[in-house]
């Protein structure tokens, strides 16, 4: 055989690992989990709480404060956002044995969450968890258990929807889960083929800045629902997945430093969506391209969501965010050669 020019060069990449189906099947996995979560909430609100207490360590805590937050906004539950770590050291004077925790985890292992449910239950209080693996030691420590893979952030949404329901607070809700079956699978979809040809050529340009610049980092900014977002890509995933230098920051506090060390070639992703903290995110977009060039606005209101009402759209911003992620996040894998999962020291030393 002889030798042929370029036959082994890969092709430019197009929708990198993306299944359409897959992505449509996998959002409707997690919203079957609704009528479980309604007879699981159903249970507890007959037993009785004082207070719902979202805690996590990581991206796990990014998804408390996502629910956190919209709670705070939408209803009069007593709602509160608690840090595993902290509250094992710290603790909380509001907690009380009527207190009902509410975790995540896909492995079901993390260490400060096991010691976190353990002493959750010394002081009396129930755990609802949301454990992907049903055999683990996390689950076994929930008193009320819901184990389906992934979509954490959708399942925390309905399971928020839900009590606020049954607090009389929330009127169109069998309409907004209505829409969600019907169309949020192929919605998301349609968001990372939009995306796609923009990630790809993204990334590239951040990828050939990185190699000039490998000690500079990508600063990520968001407000409400989006900050968290902002932080579990950011630390989450673009540090602990890639071993890329990041900062995150909530927009209202962007004003008060960081706008300082923002210069010309200082790279900035701003995630603005469309809950009633916008204004907040709008800002620092008006502001950054007077003073640097390599930035990105990412703007949930420029996908279409066919299906999906416009009052319900500021609850699905985060949401939405993610399937623009997921294309980013395959890009980095591609032109860093790295695999998303690949740790250096998480789960591969004693600390």
């Amino acid at each position: 055989m002889t030798f042929q020019k370029g036959i082994w060069q890969e092709a430019d990449p197009v929708l990198k690992g993306f299944n359409e189906q897959e992505i449509i099947d996998g959002v409707n996995a997690g919203l079957a989990v609704r009528q479980l979560i309604e007879k699981t909430v159903d249970e507890i609100w007959k037993e009785g709480f004082d207070a719902v207490w979202f805690m996590g360590i990581g991206g796990t805590w990014a998804s408390g404060m996502q629910a956190e937050i919209y709670m705070r906004g939408h209803s009069s539950l007593p709602v509160y956002l608690g840090n595993a770590a902290e509250f094992l050291t710290i603790g909380d004077k509001k907690f009380t044995p009527k207190t009902l925790v509410v975790i995540s985890s896909v492995s079901g292992t993390t260490t400060e969450m096991v010691d976190l449910a353990a002493r959750v239950h010394e002081l009396g209080a129930k755990i609802l968890g949301f454990i992907d693996n049903e055999k683990s030691i996390l689950a076994q420590q929930s008193d009320y258990l819901i184990s389906a893979k992934g979509n954490d952030a959708l399942k925390f949404l309905m399971l928020c929807n839900y009590l606020m329901y049954k607090n009389g607070e929330f009127d169109e809700y069998e309409r907004f889960n209505a829409e969600m079956e019907a169309h949020l699978g192929r919605a998301l979809a349609a968001v990372e083929k939009e995306t796609d040809d923009w990630a790809r050529s993204y990334v590239k340009k951040q990828a050939s800045f990185r190699e000039q610049n490998p000690d500079y980092p990508i600063y990520f900014v968001g407000s409400g629902m989006l900050y968290p977002t902002a932080y579990s890509m950011a630390m989450c995933s673009w540090e602990e997945g890639f071993w890329l230098r990041t900062k995150s920051i909530a927009a209202q506090e962007f004003f008060h430093g960081m706008m300082e060390v923002v210069v010309k070639d200082t790279p900035l992703i701003i995630l603005i969506g469309e809950d009633a903290s916008r204004p907040l995110a709008e800002r620092v977009a008006r502001f950054v391209p007077q003073v640097s060039e390599n930035y990105v606005i990412l703007d949930t209101k420029e996908f279409e969501l066919d299906g999906l009402a416009e009052e319900f759209r500021s609850a699905l911003s985060h949401i939405v965010m993610r399937s623009v992620f997921m294309r980013l996040n395959a890009y980095w894998e591609l032109e860093l050669r790295h695999p998303r999962r690949i740790r250096r020291y998480y789960r591969q030393l004693k600390y």
